[in-house]
């Protein structure tokens, strides 16, 4: 109350976010297996998944294999409460959290936006922070690490390192 406010002048001047900030959710499309999970546990059911089954042939011999291809992945952001809900549980980290926060429409109908703009989206996602270096080792690593010594020297030496071939 004792300093005065200062006004930004926001289309010209562009706001300093914090480095983490929430604006809108991004899609890597190559991580989704089309699990679903993200649009069930939407609590407004704002996400809006089609896929359709591939059938691969088998290399040498084997039973064929099918997988899911995304057809179409979209958000309706005009009901989206940017819970994080569907970032959380996707197991495969397809969903991340933009910064970006630019993406008004004059018409709420065009709010819902399809996989290739959230694609675009996924470019403005600031890398992971930096793991803490006084924290403790994780214990999947102390446990390969383990397992490397006590298989020996030799067995930890693949192609190309250490001289080999």
């Amino acid at each position: 109350m004792t300093r005065r406010s200062v006004t930004r002048q926001y289309p010209e001047v562009q706001p300093d976010l914090p480095p983490r900030s929430r604006g809108v959710i991004a899609l890597l499309e190559e991580n989704c297996t089309v699990c679903m999970l993200c649009a069930r546990e939407c609590p407004d059911w704002c996400i809006y998944i089609d896929s359709h089954k591939e059938t691969l042939p088998a290399e040498g011999g084997g039973r064929p294999r099918t997988r899911n291809v995304l057809d179409r992945f979209a958000i309706d952001f005009a009901l989206c409460m940017y819970c994080g809900i569907c970032v959380e549980v996707c197991p495969f980290d397809a969903l991340f959290w933009s910064p970006e926060f630019e993406y008004a429409e004059y018409d709420i109908a065009e709010l819902t936006h399809e996989k290739d703009r959230l694609r675009e989206w996924m470019w403005t996602v600031p890398p992971p922070q930096a793991h803490d270096p006084a924290a403790e080792t994780p214990k999947e690593v102390t446990v390969a690490e383990r397992a490397a010594q006590r298989a020996g020297p030799a067995a930890g030496r693949g192609p190309g390192r250490n001289g080999g071939p």
